[in-house]
């Protein structure tokens, strides 16, 4: 391991002075032997709130909790754990003893649990502050941006835990190889998917961070894209100002939202000019070889056991916070290679009457043409079936057209009514998946609108034929069509 944990970067200067924004409460730190070491979660089988329960268990604290919609896949994994969770909000649900309740941010004041918890007087802070106030205690390690945070996340936590560093970790995906989403180390570091999404990333104060991209989404939080820029020029301006941010190099969005912010600044990308660079990118097996190198020498030949060049970038930015942490050059190459991948995110489901299925998170525009492009170069002769659920009206509304010709790169595209994740609606989640499905078939391909997730798997039996490639794409209840069909795999194998 290298001496310093801080080795110097390249520098960035500011245009002019600034004054940092911090968070509107003050952040109490809390650690793994904060004085309540228990906790409630309102809302524990979401994607952050699930990683902060297996992290906070980890640590010795005992966990109860509730979520009224929770995934089969989270509700599994946290009763592995011994916890006692409830399917249903109710005052009764919060233990006696309570001190302590941690909220979605999806859940509101008038919540049961939460007008119970005011009226005891416990102390009530949401998920984005429990993250904030965990970072305060810790090196923190924020990884924000568009599009692969859970991707940079998951890598960075697996190479420092290969590496010998133990390291807490808050992904917002589950690691193949461990089946959690979180973990609690005894090292100071604090590893952490930090989400723009209503701004959540201004309550962490990081000493390292990642800005992947800035990309126009969210727009109930971000009408326009200077919104967005503004938002992420204020969370880079959090960072601690012996810190160091990491970016894709060569990007006019985070180069404005950089502007003025007084930090030391370290770049990535594929081929282009960078820091760190990743050349000689060859497809193999569902793998990926490259060879990566830090500012034209210090070459490390990698192997990473994930297709496509989005991930290539994923795995660049994951290294270059690995080496800021001290990794040498060996274990960052082992940790990369030994990595068990994440579920949803181009996961192989595996074949279900000749038709190899795979399954991945991908709800944007970009995200939808990273993985079609992947599963062509994988199945360069098969054809290519497109599932996908649109996530939220006004996302499939602001960006139909980027919709379609991504979509576009698919044979056969089935699209889904949208999920309306926090918005109010009639009928438009069926007009406007509607509308989205006509404006795919002029550009390539064949598209068609089917009204419910039981349409798509009745159209899959029907209609997709031996040797086919079926990705199912969404961020919604799309992952029960995925859990049927990885039941029908497995009838498929019992018999």
């Amino acid at each position: 391991m290298k001496p310093s944990a801080f080795p110097t970067g390249a520098a960035h200067t500011p245009r002019h002075n600034t004054t940092r924004i911090l968070p509107d409460r003050p952040l109490i730190p809390i650690g793994p032997d904060h004085f309540h070491r228990s906790a409630h979660l309102v809302g524990i089988a979401g994607a952050g709130m699930r990683a902060l329960a297996e992290l906070l268990c980890d640590w010795g604290w005992k966990i109860t909790g509730s979520d009224a919609q929770p995934s089969a896949h989270s509700w599994a994994a946290l009763t592995r754990r011994g916890l006692r969770i409830s399917n249903r909000h109710a005052a009764e649900n919060l233990p006696p003893a309570c001190r302590l309740v941690i909220y979605s941010a999806a859940v509101p004041e008038n919540n049961p649990e939460r007008a119970a918890a005011a009226q005891r007087g416990i102390e009530q802070i949401s998920y984005p502050e429990m993250l904030g106030r965990l970072m305060n205690s810790r090196t923190g390690v924020a990884i924000a941006g568009t599009h692969g945070k859970s991707t940079v996340t998951a890598l960075l936590g697996w190479i420092l835990r290969s590496a010998g560093r133990d390291a807490s970790l808050l992904c917002g995906a589950t690691l193949c190889g461990v089946q959690s989403a979180g973990w609690g180390g005894s090292d100071q570091l604090l590893v952490a998917e930090s989400c723009e999404y209503r701004r959540h990333f201004h309550q962490l104060r990081p000493q390292l961070a990642t800005v992947l991209d800035i990309e126009p989404d969210h727009f109930d939080s971000f009408p326009t894209q200077s919104d967005a820029i503004a938002a992420y020029s204020d969370f880079i301006r959090q960072i601690a100002p012996a810190g160091l941010l990491v970016c894709r190099a060569g990007r006019s969005a985070i180069n404005s939202a950089l502007g003025c912010a007084p930090v030391r600044v370290v770049t990535f990308d594929v081929d282009g000019p960078a820091d760190w660079v990743a050349r000689n990118i060859i497809p193999r097996n569902g793998a990926t070889q490259f060879r990566m190198e830090h500012r034209g020498a210090h070459a490390i030949d990698c192997t990473l056991p994930l297709p496509g060049r989005h991930n290539v970038l994923n795995a660049l930015a994951a290294a270059a916070l690995a080496d800021e942490l001290g990794i040498d050059r060996e274990a960052l190459a082992h940790g990369l290679q030994t990595f068990p991948g994440l579920r949803r995110r181009f996961e192989f489901l595996g074949a279900w009457k000749g038709v190899d299925l795979i399954d991945d998170y991908a709800h944007h525009p970009s995200a939808i043409s990273a993985v079609l492009r992947t599963a062509r170069e994988q199945f360069p002769t098969r054809r290519l079936w497109a599932v996908f659920q649109p996530h939220q009206v006004s996302r499939t509304v602001a960006l139909q057209s980027q919709f379609a010709a991504s979509l576009a790169l698919a044979d056969e595209v089935l699209v889904s009514p949208v999920y309306a994740a926090r918005e109010q609606v009639g009928r438009q989640p069926f007009d406007v998946a509607e509308t989205l499905a006509r404006s795919i078939s002029p550009l390539a391909g064949r598209a068609r609108f089917v009204p419910s997730l039981d349409h798509v798997l009745s159209t899959l039996e029907t209609d997709a034929r031996p040797g086919d490639v079926v990705v199912i794409m969404g961020a919604g209840d799309i992952e029960q069509v995925r859990d049927e069909l990885c039941r029908r795999i497995q009838r498929n194998h019992a018999s």
